[in-house]
């Protein structure tokens, strides 16, 4: 468990930020746009079973992926190396939603696509695990953030390009290629091959070039006794680890905020301000422009101040944008306060992966991942029941999205409690030769 010896290599470091490129999409053109559409428009007869079948399975994966994070990254750590586990995650990743092909548009495949969701969903969470777990190894003290930040705007880039593939060569054309069958949606299935054949081959730069930790020698069996064991100790004595036990925490409410922002934004926009399906789509795109600018400026800027600054910035930045966008009437408006979002979205995503990096130790990187994956949905329902609730008691859409402000103003206040190493400066590491 060994880290790894510095410098690591340009092409190393840009191995490990095109995993970011590679896997973007899936979220992207699965989850969040096209293929989540479909499945909730065409599989199922009607609208409303399509949602409840597709909320059901977007939510039994996150509790599959914080009940299989943790002792997964524990066990990572004790047999050293994570490449091979980010392959076995990416592999499930792949071919799921390359079977999501055979999902017709048909009510008896609503089912079939559901577990495959989730399949997908849970191997592209738990890669990110290993993936994220990399960064301290691989990245100098003083460029932490900077990677990060690249990384993550990148895979911004990625599912946005992807993204307009799948619209414009296969989606939204009068004629799609390969004799693609409209009258079945392949013209719309297909966009899981597309999405599939991206990660494969885009991942591979990850695999090829950036280096991995020496592999331990222990067996699989005796690793996995050990990594439990090692996380059961890491919960008893978490008095030890208080930073990162606040930093969770803090963790668990502003990301809330920010799922749940994005998971309504298009609801509100459609039911608030009477926007098409296509108008959507649009500012679906300049909402992720703006977060992968955010991300690749606000990079630099954590090295500079250090990623707590940043997180607490997004967090004010939000409330700042979003306050006036629940009040403000007319389309105009809605996009002048609506895009800045995107602004702070992407620095906040970047800096709490540059502040966990730093905060670990690093024997224990993996697991502790892990845990900040676990910190990500253990509370996935509340912003979204606390939305529903609260917009149906009041009847309006207005003040049920306000709620999320609380959830951010929580998050905020316990992030100030949490004490960050300071931001290592270039002098410091003078005499060590340059990563990147």
């Amino acid at each position: 468990m060994t880290p790894l010896k510095r410098p690591v290599s340009r092409g190393g470091l840009w191995g490990w930020r095109l995993f970011d490129w590679a896997n973007s999409p899936f979220p992207t053109v699965i989850i969040t746009f096209v293929f989540s559409a479909y499945y909730t428009q065409a599989v199922a007869d009607d609208q409303v079973t399509g949602s409840s079948w597709w909320s059901a399975a977007v939510a039994i994966s996150a509790v599959c992926i914080a009940l299989l994070s943790p002792p997964l990254g524990a066990i990572a750590d004790q047999t050293g190396r994570r490449k091979p586990w980010l392959a076995a995650a990416t592999i499930v990743t792949i071919t799921a939603t390359a079977m999501l092909w055979f999902v017709a548009p048909e009510e008896r495949w609503l089912l079939v696509g559901a577990i495959l969701i989730v399949i997908a969903n849970v191997g592209f969470e738990i890669g990110m695990v290993f993936y994220n777990s990399m960064l301290p190894d691989l990245a100098p003290p003083n460029r932490i953030g900077r990677i990060s930040g690249e990384a993550w705007a990148l895979g911004y880039a990625g599912g946005l390009v992807c993204l307009v593939v799948a619209l414009l060569v296969f989606v939204q054309t009068d004629t799609p290629p390969f004799g693609l069958d409209k009258t079945t949606a392949e013209h719309v299935r297909v966009v899981a091959l597309v999405v599939a054949l991206w990660i494969a081959v885009f991942s591979l730069p990850t695999f090829l070039l950036t280096p991995d930790r020496k592999r331990t020698e222990m067996p699989l069996r005796q690793a996995a006794q050990g990594g439990i064991k090692q996380l059961i100790k890491t919960i008893k004595n978490v008095r030890q680890f208080n930073e990162i036990k606040r930093y969770l925490i803090a963790r668990l409410f502003y990301v809330d905020g920010m799922n749940t922002l994005f998971l309504f934004g298009g609801i509100y926009a459609a039911g608030t301000f009477k926007m098409s399906v296509e108008e959507i789509i649009q500012f679906g795109i300049a909402l992720n422009v703006a977060a992968g600018i955010g991300a690749f400026v606000f990079g630099r800027i954590d090295d500079l101040i250090g990623p707590k600054k940043v997180i607490l910035i997004a967090i004010a930045g939000m409330l700042a944008v979003s306050t006036p966008l629940l009040m403000v009437e007319g389309k105009l408006l809605f996009w002048v306060f609506a895009l800045p979002l995107g602004l702070f979205f992407g620095p906040a995503q970047t800096a709490s992966r540059s502040l966990m990096a730093r905060l670990t130790p690093p024997h224990m990187t993996t697991e502790m991942f892990g845990l900040f994956a676990l910190s990500g949905k253990a509370t996935a329902f509340l912003g979204p029941t606390l939305v529903g609730t609260v917009t149906v008691l009041a009847d309006s859409q207005r003040i049920g999205m306000a709620t999320i402000a609380g959830l951010l103003i929580i998050g905020g206040l316990i992030m100030l409690t949490v004490k960050a190493p300071p931001p290592i400066r270039d002098e410091a590491l003078a005499d060590k030769p340059p990563a990147s």
